[in-house]
């Protein structure tokens, strides 16, 4: 079974621009999304993903993703349930962890939230100055919550 740990931070600041690649335009949707499951269909560039998650459970939860066609893709956005996510992500490497932040655009903006992926529950993470407030257990954080429930009506 494929699985993903990750945890979840707001930012302090955007000194983590300074380190950052040129970033990569996001757009992804949910054709179903309930507390025990959730079905994301991912464009990214010139890529596109379909991804079946599981419940999560502290910061681990089952994750199954298959590259998919772009046109492919396309079409299943046009299927989503409201809110479509658009953000650009960014990749940062510190300390031999590659944090991604994710800028939210849309009915998401001005969010900004950056995610380390670890190997095992307990693994040890330098949190870079510009890492502020976890919010790893807090379900409104996570992009299927934002489109259903997008930051800017928070």
């Amino acid at each position: 079974m494929g699985m993903e740990i990750e945890r979840k931070f707001l930012l302090r600041d955007d000194t983590w621009r300074e380190e950052a690649d040129p970033g990569t335009v996001f757009r992804q949707g949910y054709l179903g999304s309930d507390p025990e499951r959730t079905v994301r269909v991912r464009l990214a560039g010139e890529r596109a993903w379909l991804t079946i998650k599981g419940a999560s459970h502290g910061a681990r939860r089952a994750e199954f993703e298959y590259a998919i066609p772009v046109d492919d893709a396309q079409q299943l956005l046009g299927l989503c349930l409201p809110t479509v996510i658009d953000k650009t992500r960014y990749r940062v490497t510190d300390a031999g962890h590659t944090w991604e932040v994710d800028v939210f655009a849309g009915a998401n903006a001005p969010l900004v939230l950056a995610e380390v992926e670890l190997t095992h529950d307990d693994e040890a993470v330098h949190l870079p100055a510009w890492i502020g407030d976890e919010v790893t257990g807090d379900p409104r954080y996570q992009n299927s919550q934002l489109s259903r429930q997008p930051y800017a009506t928070w």
